[in-house]
Order: structure tokens, then sequence, then C-alpha cells
């Protein structure tokens, strides 16, 4: 047993001692196989670029998988930092299932793959459906005649009641969008035909501005109905120049809605409603620049910093890194509170500026 785990670690040390060239990128996948198993870490052979290892929270995350590994496996990971102070390839088993995962999801829309899955919940613009751990979502308007609930007076309860009587069924559907960066898929019940889905798309164009009913509303946007059989999404970012924080706030079911092509892509179309509105930033193009002095009031806390706005929908970004610490920049800056600022990046045709505050 000594024996063996000695070879094992010589074959670490092989591995450290034969890497050259240059390292894999983060957020890269990668491959290799397994050469040493331990309570907590795996080390994956990512010769000719050096060992790669899977410890501390990435171990706990992908534990149900670890347990499956064997030695001499081959593994694909995704690279989270190409060098920790030991030497090594940080690794994530879990991110790579994910990434791997929306690959097939690209390939099944591609394949227009029918699957049979179980519907989990409804909400007011569709039913909840889950595939290989990533949760979807099927307006309503994507449903067939017979799973369409027929409610005389349009009653959103009504229509509500109808839907959940579907929890729990197995529905055929394919995937028809992606939305990697919100989680999220978008499904149909209707396998349309091709040819008849790009003539219907053809009578649409970048920069039409369409008259529109609201068909659903989730955390990442609003889903409008153009026509029977067609709706187009507005993105979250896309709904208003102001912060949006939930768009359930703002729509309803049903309600009617001015909106703007503004891509028509894979048989996708995508929309925008602030399009459609005056944009705050050109007040000030010309009239700011880099070292100017402005008050501003902080709306938002994100992974970055704080979120400043000079107006509604003109915001920038205070970087945690401006105050040393994500802590010590929440102790500073209190949601709601007004200070005054110098700003460091200006560009009102890109929408981006960044701010450092001023004691």
């Amino acid at each position: 047993m000594v024996k063996e785990e000695i070879i094992q670690e010589n074959l670490v040390l092989k591995s450290i001692v034969d890497r050259s060239g240059s390292r894999p990128e983060v957020e890269s996948l990668v491959e290799g196989p397994v050469i040493l198993v331990q309570k907590s870490s795996v080390y994956v052979d990512l010769s000719p670029f050096g060992t790669g290892i899977i410890y501390g929270r990435e171990f706990i995350n992908a534990k149900d998988i670890i347990k499956k590994i064997a030695l001499g496996d081959i593994i694909k990971a995704k690279v989270v930092d190409t060098e920790n102070e030991d030497g090594y390839i940080e690794l994530s088993l879990k991110e790579a299932k994910q990434a791997l995962t929306w690959n097939e999801a690209e390939k099944a829309i591609k394949a227009k793959t029918v699957m049979e899955l179980e519907i989990k919940d409804a909400n007011k613009g569709g039913l909840i459906l889950d595939w290989c751990g990533i949760q979807g979502f099927l307006p309503a308007s994507q449903l067939k005649a017979d799973h369409y609930p027929r409610v005389l007076d349009s009653d959103k309860d009504k229509i509500l009641k109808e839907l959940k009587k579907l929890v729990g069924q197995k529905i055929g559907v394919i995937i028809i969008s992606t939305l990697p960066k919100e989680g999220k898929l978008i499904f149909s019940e209707k396998d349309n035909n091709p040819e008849e889905k790009k003539e219907i798309l053809s009578k649409y164009t970048i920069g039409d501005e369409l008259d529109c009913t609201v068909a659903g509303l989730v955390d990442f946007g609003v889903f409008l109905k153009l026509e029977d059989g067609l709706e187009g999404l507005v993105h979250i970012s896309e709904l208003d120049w102001g912060l949006v924080e939930d768009p359930r706030t703002m729509f309803k079911v049903g309600e009617k809605i001015k909106a703007k092509v503004i891509e028509i892509k894979d048989g996708k179309v995508s929309l925008s409603i602030k399009a459609l509105k005056e944009n705050p930033w050109k007040e000030y193009d010309g009239k700011l620049k880099k070292g100017d002095i402005i008050k501003g009031v902080v709306i938002k806390y994100n992974k970055h910093g704080a979120l400043v706005s000079i107006k509604e929908g003109v915001a920038g970004l205070v970087h945690n890194s401006t105050f040393g610490t994500e802590a010590k920049l929440r102790e500073k800056l209190e949601l709601g509170k007004n200070y005054n600022f110098q700003i460091t990046l200006f560009e009102p045709k890109d929408h981006k500026m960044t701010l450092i505050h001023l004691e």
C-alpha cells in the first residue's frame, strides 16, 4: 500500500517536472488522467502543462462525481486558476459538467430533440421544467392546443389554475433557446416546421417597432407575444434605462406594450423596450469627463462593488478594489445614501462609468 502511494506521488512530481509551454487559460476546458485521489483532493495529469488539482470548495461541490472516479480515468474539468501557490492548476469538475451540459443543450436545439420532461411548477406565464439540473421555462403560448388553458374571460388567475393542473405530468418538448448567463432554458411543446418558422420570421426586421402582448414574466426578462406561435424575449437589461430588480413589478401578463426588434438570430427574436425611451446618457455626452467631481446615490451592491446613480438610468461602478475589500466598501457606502465621487472613466456611448469615493 505504501509502495503504491509512493508510485502515485512520484507520478504527480513527474508531471510537475515535465510541464512545459503556456498553461491553459482560466475558464478553458481541459482533460487528462486521474493520477492520485486523496480524502480531500484529486490530482489530474495535464501534461505538458503540469498537474491539475480539485480541492477545497471545488472538491466539496463535486463530491458526487468524485465518488465515481478511479485512478486512470480521463476526466474533463474547467480551469479556475492557472497556478496556485503550490504550483498546481486549480480545476472545477462541477463547472466543467455545466459547460458540457450547455453544449448538449445547443446540440439538442439544432437537432430539434424531443424530450419527455416532468412539469415541476406553473406561473401565470407558463410552466417550469427541469433538464439535466437546469431549470427551464415553457411559455403558455408555446403549448399545443390540447394543453393550452382555455379561459373565456382570459382571467389570469383562472389560467394559472388550469396550468397548475398539469404539474406532475410529463410533456414532450424541445429546447428552443439557452440562456447560460441566467442558468435558464426556454422550451416549446410546438415542434414548428423550420420552413414555416423561417417564413414567419421573414416578416420582421431589426428596428421594427411592434405592438405586443406580455405573455410571460420571469426573473431574467419578459416574453412578448408577437403573433400566434411567435414570441420574443426582452432581457431584463433591455426593459428600462434604470435598474430593474424584478420584471414582475413592472408588467402584467396580458398587458399591451410596444417593443423594438434588436436582433433576429437562430430563429429567435430579441426585443427592447428601453430602446423606445429617451437615452438618459445623451444628456451627459460632452458635459462630463474623467476627473470631474459629482454627487451620486448608492443604489445596489454586486460582486464587483457598488452601483452609484447620478440620474435615473445613468449609473457607474465603484469597484471593491478602491476600498481594499468588499466588506470595507459596504461599510463606507450605504445603500440609499448620497456621496461625492470622482469619475475615473466616462464613456456615454457605451453606457460605462467608473468612480472612486471621495472622503
